[in-house]
């Protein structure tokens, strides 16, 4: 039987300080990795990063805004200051706000979430990957959704540009196979989660969530630390350019 052991990895976690993010910086922790919190509030980031050192992990807690390549260029330059190396990248970051049809949507709004959900992701990644490489490969998840292999009326902007980061890491996967390193997608289908629950407070959501999965619930946030790690580890050491999903049976409705 594999034990998952990530002892001696640096793992670097974009949206780390709250939701997933946070619960995957905590699993990847207790796991024996190292981790690099990042988030727009650097405050939150600090409280994950001390839940990750209880854990007897060391921890990089950072500001950064995943839209803004400045700011990117900064968290890599900080990680291999702090570790040398960063053997996994999860780009979990996104925005997906209150949007509409797209006859009165402004352009404004498209480029606001393509720089967060396609740009900084495809950005982090690729000016990773060559220093990855130096230390033989690594991992990288970049975090869809549902939403964007099954993309919803109301849902465009969103719904394109997580489909256009699934063909990403593709792309990414095919590039950087021969330098050790794997890119997969992770697609969640419904998490509770700070996002996910205020949303929840909306007539009808929650119960149109349960019932869009064949198991009729909501996972639990910490759910999503077990695809997490498959996709981190050499669990997954035969698994690259794949779409992993992990939604309840949404998709196979």
């Amino acid at each position: 039987m594999h034990n998952i052991d990530l002892s001696g990895k640096v793992a670097l976690v974009t949206g780390g300080s709250r939701g997933l993010g946070r619960a995957m910086c905590l699993g990847l922790a207790e796991a024996g990795a190292d981790v690099i919190v990042v988030s727009r509030k650097l405050e939150n980031c600090e409280t994950v990063a001390e839940a990750i050192r209880g854990r007897g992990r060391r921890a990089l807690p950072l500001a950064a805004h995943v839209g803004r390549t400045e700011d990117l260029d900064a968290v890599i330059a900080a990680s291999h200051e702090a570790f040398g190396h960063v053997d996994i990248l999860i780009n979990n970051a996104g925005m997906n706000p209150v949007a509409g049809g797209l006859s009165d949507l402004q352009p404004e709004l498209f480029q606001k979430l393509f720089d967060v959900n396609t740009k900084g992701p495809w950005y982090l990644a690729s000016r990773l990957a060559p220093r990855m490489a130096e230390h033989g490969g690594g991992s990288i998840i970049n975090v869809i959704s549902v939403g964007g292999l099954r993309p919803s009326a109301f849902q465009g902007f969103y719904a394109a540009t997580k489909a256009a980061l699934d063909a990403l890491s593709k792309v990414m996967a095919a590039e950087w196979a021969d330098k050790g390193i794997r890119v997969n997608s992770l697609a969640p289908g419904s998490y509770h989660s700070d996002l996910f629950d205020t949303a929840a407070q909306m007539p009808g959501f929650l119960e149109g969530a349960i019932d869009a999965a064949l198991q009729k619930r909501v996972a639990e946030t910490e759910e999503i630390i077990g695809p997490v790690l498959y996709l981190a580890s050499d669990l997954s050491s035969f698994t690259t350019g794949h779409t992993l999903v992990s939604d309840g049976g949404f998709m196979a409705k």
